[in-house]
């Protein structure tokens, strides 16, 4: 039986302690049971604390539901709005690893190595004359090791597991592209930039500030899901149970918040668009363009953009919805000046733009 915690907090509200049972969708056999989960936690937080059990199934990799053949939750869902009673019972799915990411990173491999029955057998297993080719291959490289990187110990998905149908179409997407890319930029025939040195230079330094920027986001909010404001309850209403009270008073329960800058300089475009991460990505394809100066490259970009401002519109009216104080929106095409200046008056509270937007203001400063 199942033991239950009830919590009066300041202004009347019952806090529930929740207890999570986790099941192996296939077997039924129990993988994890957590105890004393606050009901404020997400699924992302559920399938943290599960990752910690079971190292080897980061979240991303996992799929939780409430019926072995029911829909898989979303990350952000919240347990004590689901239909479940104080001992919730999840079915766990292992997703496999991110085919998307490591088949655009070995695809672009094969051209770069030029393997046999790619270009002229003359080219079998050549290497390119040109350093640009090398360096884009490394910061290609770079890149998706990086997102690898980020799904195993940064990520926590909003959207839970994909279906199968989205996992080809991702696949098709990132692996077709990468591909094409890979046979322009590792041709025989490649003609470097036009400027030279000078351009891959600059386009470099951009390229590496742009992924910087876009880690240090995802690891701004990936911190911000973990830690969140804390709001500790004052009264026991009963005493009886007050076993589980050092657990509250420790660890109080978790209010979702906006994402805002910290003391990191990459984080300081929260103060303008809403969805800084997916500025820093198009910025750092950007670069890759005028690193390489090859149309696919720039078709891509413009792919990725269009698909991430979509993402970012939908965050955008997420926060508005969800954060009464969220902060209203200003033009982009006001002074930088102008914009800082009722910002500080605002004390930073002033307004933000849905995420890929902030290019137009980078270019227009």
């Amino acid at each position: 039986m199942s033991r239950t915690t009830f919590f009066e907090g300041g202004e009347g509200d019952v806090y529930i302690i929740f207890q999570v049972e986790v099941l192996d969708a296939t077997t039924k056999e129990q993988l994890c049971f957590l105890d004393k989960v606050d009901p404020h936690s997400t699924i992302g937080d559920i399938k943290s604390l599960f990752h910690k059990s079971y190292p080897q199934w980061y979240p991303a990799r996992q799929a939780l539901r409430l019926d072995t053949r029911g829909k898989s939750l979303r990350d952000d869902e919240i347990l004590q709005n689901l239909p479940v009673g104080t001992t919730a019972t999840m079915y766990f799915k292992d997703l496999g690893p991110q085919l998307e990411y490591i088949g655009a990173l070995l695809t672009y491999l094969i051209f770069f190595f030029r393997v046999p029955y790619i270009y002229s057998h003359t080219y079998v297993l050549t290497s390119s004359p040109h350093p640009v080719v090398k360096l884009a291959c490394v910061c290609h490289t770079f890149h998706y090791v990086k997102r690898l990187m980020e799904t195993i110990f940064v990520h926590r998905f909003s959207h839970g597991a994909m279906p199968l149908r989205t996992i080809v179409k991702n696949c098709a997407y990132y692996w077709g592209f990468s591909a094409w890319l890979a046979y322009y930029i590792n041709h025989p025939l490649y003609t470097p930039p036009s400027y030279g040195e000078l351009q891959v230079k600059y386009a470099l330094f951009t390229f590496a500030m742009c992924e910087v920027g876009n880690l240090s986001i995802h690891m701004s909010l990936s911190n911000l899901r973990t830690d969140g404001e804390l709001i500790r309850p004052t009264k026991v209403l009963f005493p009886s149970v007050c076993l589980f009270f050092s657990f509250v008073e420790t660890s109080g329960f978790r209010v979702r918040r906006f994402p805002t800058p910290t003391k990191n300089p990459f984080t300081w475009l929260f103060f303008f668009v809403s969805c800084p991460n997916y500025t820093y990505e198009v910025g750092a394809w950007l670069s890759f363009t005028v690193m390489t100066q090859c149309l696919p490259v720039a078709i891509y970009t413009l792919f990725g953009f269009i698909q991430m401002t979509i993402w970012a519109r939908v965050k955008h009216r997420a926060y508005i919805r969800e954060f009464k104080d969220y902060p209203s929106c200003f033009s982009l095409w006001m002074e930088p000046g102008k914009v800082l200046s009722m910002k500080a008056s605002a004390g930073f509270r002033s307004g933000r733009q849905p995420g890929l937007a902030a290019l137009i203001f980078m270019v227009t400063t």
